[in-house]
């Protein structure tokens, strides 16, 4: 209840605006709305006009581990700079989720901590449980899958894929299409991992998937670390990090990745004489989201949350589903008429509903990933 004495407050104030002119009051907060560093909503903000407007004298929006090269990247980097005029810049881009939550961890809220973060879901639960992470619901958050998103709203899956295999089919005869293809000889220090499991979401994810190739469940990640063993054992196992670079000079000519890297690989690189096939391996089918989140010390909190937004709207999903990866609210998209048919339309057909592992079976899995992993492919 407003008392006299705040509607007079109120009312001098707003006096006084008009007397000194009112550019003079323009900064001056509005009672009751969030300052962007905590507000958890659009809407705490005063709405998206709002949230653009602070986004936009902030100027800059700091992120880490982005290759233009990833899920769309270098669309959603380029739309979001050219519809905002906010300037992104990309720490690191071949880094991985690991060395994401390190940096928010060790720069504490200076002005080089990343805004944004991009990680496997695993690496967002440790992040959130870390105290590292802001509370942003999007406007679409009532539209994300509940097992998509923090019950917190501290991170939300934005798009995912299902783990592929590659191969450079110029290099390679034939090319593998399965785990248990891989360890056959003709395959000697060709496969590799797009980083190391410990660190790397996506060698995480490569690591559950040949578990499940080989009687493991998600209950059950050492078969996936016995396989990696036997491939390192029988000299087929390639420690060099894949990515773009690997992959078009023939270093990584068999590469363990997401469906969309891969098939984007076989984009870019067909007009450079490189046939990259694409596999998905019926042994072993796994599916997993990559998480976006906000650094709770943020240096640009308006241009995170901003980022979020956009990257959540219809057309920053669609630049996803154009690159491959598969849109989080692509269900939604489609029931409410936003999504490119086309482009849906493009993606691999995978048998089957995607399974997704537990919180509970993703910590353990993780813990005996990383505690296993050195072991595995030592030697």
């Amino acid at each position: 209840m407003t008392t006299p004495c705040a509607r007079a407050t109120a009312v001098f104030s707003c006096f006084a605006c008009v007397a000194l002119g009112l550019s003079a009051c323009e900064n001056t907060p509005t009672v009751g709305l969030a300052r962007p560093s905590v507000a958890t909503s659009a809407e705490s903000m005063g709405g998206m006009r709002a949230l653009i407007a602070a986004a936009k004298r902030e100027g800059t929006l700091r992120a880490i581990a982005l290759p233009h090269d990833w899920a769309g990247y270098g669309g959603l980097i380029d739309g979001f700079e050219k519809k905002y005029g906010i300037k992104v810049t990309v720490e690191d881009p071949l880094g991985h989720s690991e060395d994401e939550i390190d940096a928010l961890r060790k720069r504490g809220n200076r002005p080089t901590a990343p805004d944004v973060i991009d990680v496997g879901d695993t690496f967002a639960r440790k992040a959130a449980a870390q105290n590292l992470l802001a509370p942003y619901e999007v406007a679409a958050y009532d539209s994300i899958p509940g097992n998509q998103k923090d019950s917190k709203a501290r991170w939300s899956n934005n798009y995912g894929g299902y783990i592929s295999i590659g191969c450079d089919a110029t290099r390679v005869k034939p090319c593998p299409e399965t785990f248990a293809d891989l360890l056959k000889p003709g395959y000697k220090g060709m496969v590799a991992l797009e980083g190391d499991p410990p660190r790397s979401a996506t060698a995480f994810a490569s690591v559950y998937a040949a578990a499940l190739a080989n009687n493991g469940s998600f209950d059950d990640v050492q078969p996936g670390l016995d396989f990696f063993a036997e491939l390192n054992n029988r000299g087929n196992f390639n420690p060099l990090d894949s990515n773009s670079a690997t992959v078009a000079s023939g270093r990584t000519p068999i590469s363990i990745n997401w469906d969309y890297i891969n098939l984007h690989y076989a984009d870019q690189l067909r007009d450079k004489g490189v046939n990259w096939q694409v596999s998905i391996p019926f042994d072993g089918s796994f599916a997993q989201y990559f998480a976006l989140a906000i650094n709770k010390n943020a240096p640009h909190p308006a241009a995170a949350r901003l980022w979020q937004e956009y990257l959540f709207s219809p057309e920053g999903q669609n630049l996803r589903l154009r690159a491959y990866a598969r849109p989080v609210l692509m269900d939604a998209m489609r029931q409410d008429g936003t999504l490119d048919k086309a482009a849906a339309a493009r993606l691999p057909t995978v048998e089957g509903t995607p399974q997704f592992p537990t919180d509970a079976q993703l910590n353990k899995a993780k813990e005996t990933v990383t505690q296993g992993w050195a072991r595995a492919v030592s030697g």
